[in-house]
């Protein structure tokens, strides 16, 4: 669709942007109040011709969009190209197969995420190893052959398991004569569909348009000609030129929003650093089971779906660790094999709460066949944005599914460093706690503190280290000095040192 009707027919936004949901990869962002985004120009006539094929319009009173699934895989030759059905599988051979082929699996789970129905898979052969062919991404025989697919189950959009071209999806939808979509937009749709918050939608957003500003062309073939107009175009400026001018200034508009949420994301890890509240922030891919593990933790009431990108909007909630005290657990977006760099770079504020926490919780699915080809895919994302040296305790989750018995294991330096559990039934939840504990009071060094008998402020003062230090042991003489045994940051001992109304109460034992 071209902008003006994505504008029209996308997603809740500004001035210009009200509007109900299009189908799969036609939803527009969230502009907020008075954003001047949705001024484009007016979109001609829709109709069932509308963009540069001739095929099925899915609009705000269409049906659910109906989708074929594709990837490639294997060498040239000597690879079976199963098709499934959605009423069944049906393999070329007329031999039944497998009803989502496992290169396909992921991909099937993404879109039935996005609300589509997956109405057939097929897997093609690679004509030239390493390298798509330039115009189409796959064969112009295989294109063909699909556009019978297509015809067959009256498919509204093809979906592509790699990253394709805009010149290669505007070839592709003259072929096929619907729309096609790559694993990029996918992933965007289903961002556009979860987000809630203000902050997310702006990330959404900002991430839809920048992969949006790159495909302009495929949807303008009608606006190619030059058109001026008054205020809004300059003389002999083209509609393609216009809305990439559009664009490109709402996309200014929504960095510098996004650099406000930003500093104010940086005030607050401010504020907890000098409150001593350590951060510690759940990571993992999607649908691992991280919400679930956070609901388990902190007893919030976070949804929590078995699908995919179920939860998007950051969430934080405060931590009790026995023998620690208080720390902040973080739960945020999952990652994804290929996550766009587009979604990465709109998510930073958000994603660099985990490159400034004091633990990291990487969430893996113990019953997933993938889950070492997922953790490789989380841990490239943490080298991305920064947080590669920050500690990491391995949690294997879902062991109920995966017959695993609760358990830890330590690693070289002697602290918990991996912990099978299952935060479905609760089992190994308290080996997660006691690893916590003991990764953040590395960070903690003994100290011994001599508090005077002084009317309430010894009291007061021995609640402030209770809440906010480990207290090993505490002795009452008989003249009403306590002594405390603390393990204490350095945070800690700073903020004692800063409190004005505690002096001459207490002094460090040497």
């Amino acid at each position: 669709m071209s902008l003006a009707e994505r504008a029209r027919y996308g997603g809740r936004g500004g001035r210009g942007h009200a509007g109900v949901d299009g189908g799969v990869g036609d939803r527009g962002g969230h502009g907020g109040r008075g954003d001047r985004g949705g001024q484009v120009a007016a979109p001609r006539d829709v109709g069932p011709d509308v963009g540069p094929y001739a095929g099925p319009y899915i609009g705000p009173e269409a049906a659910q969009d109906r989708a074929i699934l594709v990837a490639q895989a294997g060498p040239p030759t000597g690879l079976a190209v199963p098709v499934v059905d959605s009423a069944g599988p049906v393999a070329e051979s007329g031999v039944p197969a497998d009803p989502v082929p496992t290169v396909l699996a992921e991909l099937d789970a993404l879109t039935r995420s996005a609300g589509a129905l997956v109405c057939a898979h097929r897997v093609l052969p690679r004509l030239r190893p390493g390298h798509p062919v330039a115009a189409t991404f796959i064969g112009k025989g295989q294109a063909r052959a699909l556009g019978e697919l297509v015809k067959r189950h009256r498919a509204t959009v093809v979906i592509f398991d790699h990253a394709v071209t805009p010149i290669q999806e505007r070839n592709l939808e003259k072929i096929l004569q619907c729309r096609a979509l790559d694993r990029t937009g996918l992933i965007l749709d289903i961002f556009a569909q979860r987000a809630t918050s203000s902050e997310g939608k702006l990330q959404v957003e900002l991430a839809q348009l920048r992969h949006l500003s790159t495909r302009l062309v495929r949807g303008w073939s009608h606006l190619e000609r030059q058109k001026g107009g008054v205020g809004l175009r300059g003389p002999g400026e083209t509609q393609l030129e216009t809305d990439r001018r559009l664009i490109g200034a709402r996309i200014k508009s929504l960095a510098r929003r996004l650099q406000r949420v930003e500093s104010q994301r940086a005030l607050r890890r401010r504020g907890r650093r000098r409150a001593a509240l350590p951060t510690v922030s759940l990571a993992g891919y999607t649908n691992a089971g991280k919400s679930s593990l956070f609901n388990r933790l902190t007893g919030a009431g976070v949804p929590s779906a078995d699908r995919l990108f179920a939860t998007l909007d950051p969430t934080m909630r405060q931590l009790a660790l026995p023998g620690f005290g208080a720390a902040v657990l973080s739960d945020t977006v999952g990652f994804i094999r290929d996550l766009p760099h587009t979604l990465v770079a709109a998510f930073h504020s958000t994603l660099e709460e985990m490159a400034s926490a004091a633990c990291i919780v990487l969430v893996n699915d113990s019953a997933d066949p993938n889950r070492d080809e997922q953790r490789h895919a989380v841990q490239k994302v943490l080298e991305e944005i920064g947080a590669a040296e920050v500690p990491v305790i391995q949690v294997n989750n879902k062991i109920d599914l995966s017959g695993d018995a609760p358990r830890a294991q330590r690693g070289p330096d002697g602290r918990i460093g991996a912990v099978w559990l299952s935060a479905h039934s609760g089992a190994g939840i308290d080996l997660l706690r006691r690893a916590l504990a003991e990764t953040l009071g590395c960070r903690r060094r003994p100290v011994v503190l001599d508090l005077k008998p002084q009317a309430g402020a010894a009291g007061a003062l021995r609640a402030h280290l209770y809440r906010r230090c480990e207290v090993v042991d505490e002795v009452v003489d008989s003249a009403g000095r306590i002594r405390l045994k603390l393990n204490m940051e350095n945070a800690d001992r700073g903020w004692l040192e800063a409190q004005t109304q505690f002096k001459g109460v207490w002094s460090v034992r040497e």
